[in-house]
């Protein structure tokens, strides 16, 4: 037990070492010294999660609960730093630092130029340890303090560019909206302790049952289920991490951060963080229908309406950051319908393949000088050809392409959700069956714009640094292989992982050390009635409804985006109120901002003007200032300056305390 304590405190105290070097030795390490001592920390991190994940696998290790340090017992509650490793927590220990040691690889070659190139290697390692000390807690507290960690790395990451006004207000924005939703998080936290009286998971998860029955009275007249209250509360949490509508708006926008970290976020790290803390907590949402409702219905429309507004973006980052929008919404669904185990299991897929596509557009903007815009791309594929594969591997995972890992995961999730009962789940179906349809459209519209077709830029030797868009200094060529290394090797698991891992993963009871499920709840079960192994269920694909609706997106983005081009802009033409409505994503910004933004503002520039200047410096400040001005003033008329007048004055005064004294008495 003392050399698998070892382990699991170093795997996430080494890419926190590794952060403290690289950032604050800058000068003694330099930049070669940050990049190396950053992805050797993350390296061994990986290494050691992997090694605890065979353990897991093939050496019987069982679930571990590890005490590390107890900081402080309060009323009978323990506050400690401890680790729960079971299968759930080394499959996601394993997979962010593999994604997140790909990531460091691919920064080399991305961040090559920026002057604040090692202060990024401090950050993204700070990332993986937040992230690491949030999968392997084994308490809320220290759940919270990961929850925490990675909200706060994220903005700092997102606002990297800080000269940008626009990373700025995106790394704020996405600081404040996770805020809104940590309130809940911390509120249902509050309310575990409270009525558990531990922070513990174990504890906890064996006094849920006894909870059943109790309500409290939150609006008078109205009783809700505690369980309830406390899973709605979580969710919150998880809604703002996760970017669930109406809590989403943020993630768009961190596309202002380098890319490296757009795929950190995205693929392993904290959107991720919301889906793993339902699987986690699923013996307290097993235990409510209401809430596992509403966590399904809020995934369902999630899933598709993000889906409709990746179709009309330009921008290339954005395109596919609506696209993790969309996929994080069918692991919602997947957790609303008790799939707990779907839905990590299409995060694991989706981490890798999503890994990829946002790396391969960072390969893209690199080779067109930072350009994002898709109208000023096309005819990368000869130029790029490594990029152009794994691009292709990256789209087909995506849009569930039978073989590959993406298939198997949204497949799954979609008959999962079929075989609910649950209230909305006929909602919810549509949503993600048709959200099929969407994904395939905008993915090959992303692939037709960058890599087929005509280029729509034009190469300019004397251009200038900043060249107007479409206009290129010199033509586009491959990115390096530091680079294109990472981009091959997430290719790889985006292949093979959902076919090597879909039996053991969702029908071996593999997961079912750490995931709960109640028999009545348990969807994957009758789906797996009908599953007869990895292959059969690939070739089954062509008589499924998904397949088709696949196929259809593909087909008419062929049609539109090779076979004829000008129809695009025709169709917006003729739909031009659909078109801004999906340009500006459902006008929830706008919303926010008339509701929230303007409201605050305008309440904070009232107590400005009308209680701080006006009251406090105006009237108690100022006020009393003026005050004992005007009093002076008076007094000063009784200050004649002769000595009679004073003892005048005294004896007045003295005949007037005798004459009260007397009256007193």
């Amino acid at each position: 037990m003392a050399s698998l304590k070892t382990i699991l405190v170093l795997i996430p105290l080494l890419p926190l070492l590794a952060a403290v070097v690289a950032g604050l030795l800058r000068k003694q390490v330099g930049r070669a010294g940050a990049h190396w001592v950053t992805i050797l920390g993350v390296a061994a991190s990986f290494f050691l999660s992997a090694w605890v994940l065979y353990l897991q696998v093939y050496g019987n290790l069982g679930i571990q609960n590890v005490s590390v340090y107890t900081w402080m017992v309060a009323d009978g509650i323990t506050f400690e730093v401890g680790f729960l490793i079971d299968h759930l927590s080394a499959l996601m220990m394993t997979v962010v630092t593999f994604v997140s040691f790909m990531v460091h690889i691919y920064t080399i070659g991305y961040m090559a130029e920026d002057p604040g190139y090692q202060r990024f290697f401090s950050y993204i390692a700070l990332f993986t340890f937040s992230m690491l000390m949030l999968v392997m807690s084994n308490n809320f507290l220290q759940l919270f303090f990961g929850w925490e960690a990675v909200g706060l790395v994220s903005y700092l990451l997102i606002g990297f560019w800080f000269k940008r006004e626009s990373a700025i207000f995106a790394g704020l924005k996405a600081f404040l909206v996770n805020r809104v939703g940590d309130f809940g998080f911390l509120l249902g936290i509050a309310a575990v302790v409270y009525l558990f009286g531990s922070l513990d998971y174990s504890e906890v998860f064996a006094q849920a049952p006894d909870l059943s029955g109790k309500t409290v009275s939150l609006i008078p007249g109205f009783d809700w289920q505690w369980i309830t209250v406390i899973c709605i509360c979580l969710f919150i949490g998880a809604m703002g991490k996760s970017a669930q509508a109406p809590l989403h708006v943020w993630l768009p926008d961190s596309m202002e951060g380098p890319t490296p970290i757009s795929a950190l976020i995205h693929a392993a790290t904290m959107v991720t963080a919301g889906i793993f803390m339902v699987a986690r907590m699923s013996p307290l949402f097993e235990l409510s229908d209401a809430a596992l409702s509403f966590v399904m219905l809020i995934g369902a429309v999630t899933a598709f309406s993000m889906g409709l507004v990746g179709i009309v973006q330009n921008d290339i980052k954005r395109v596919i950051a609506y696209s993790t929008l969309s996929q994080l919404g069918y692991m919602t669904v997947a957790l609303g319908v008790s799939a707990y185990s779907a839905a990590i299991f299409h995060l694991m897929t989706h981490a890798f393949f999503k890994a990829l596509l946002f790396l391969g557009a960072g390969s893209v903007i690199i080779a067109l000088h930072h350009q994002q815009d898709m109208r000023f791309m096309g005819g990368l594929r000869k130029q790029m050809p490594v990029t152009w594969l794994t691009a292709w591997v990256g789209t087909l995972a995506l849009i569930g392409f039978p073989f590959l890992s993406g298939f198997y995961s949204k497949d799954i999730i979609i008959e999962a959700v079929h075989a609910s009962s649950r209230f909305g789940s006929g909602v919810a179906y549509w949503a993600v069956l048709l959200g099929v349809f969407v994904t395939a459209f905008y993915s090959f519209r992303l692939l037709y714009l960058t890599f087929h077709g005509k280029p729509r830029y034009t190469v300019d030797v004397g251009a200038g640094h900043h060249p107007p868009d479409g206009i290129l200094q010199h033509e586009p060529k491959e990115s390096p292989l530091v680079v294109t290394v990472p981009l091959v090797l997430l290719a790889i698991p985006s292949i093979v992982i959902g076919y090597l891992t879909v039996g053991p993963v969702l029908f071996g009871g593999w997961l079912s050390d750490s995931i709960t499920v109640l028999p009545q709840n348990d969807t994957l079960a009758v789906v797996g009635e009908h599953f007869h192994g990895a292959a059969a269920m690939a070739m089954h694909a062509v008589q499924t409804a998904p397949f088709w609706l696949m196929l259809a997106g593909f087909v008419l983005a062929t049609f539109i985006y090779m076979i004829r081009p000008s129809m695009a802009d025709t169709l917006q033409q003729k739909m031009p109120r659909l078109h801004r409505v999906l340009e500006n994503k459902f006008y929830v910004d706008e919303l926010y901002q008339k509701l929230f933004v303007s409201n605050t503002i305008s309440l904070g520039t009232g107590l400005w003007k009308k209680a701080d200047a006006g009251l406090i410096d105006g009237w108690l400040v100022n006020g009393s200032a003026r005050l004992m001005d005007n009093l002076a003033a008076r007094v000063r008329v009784w200050q004649s300056g002769y000595l009679f007048h004073y003892a005048f004055a005294m004896i007045v005064g003295l005949i007037g305390i005798l004459a009260i004294w007397v009256m007193l008495k």
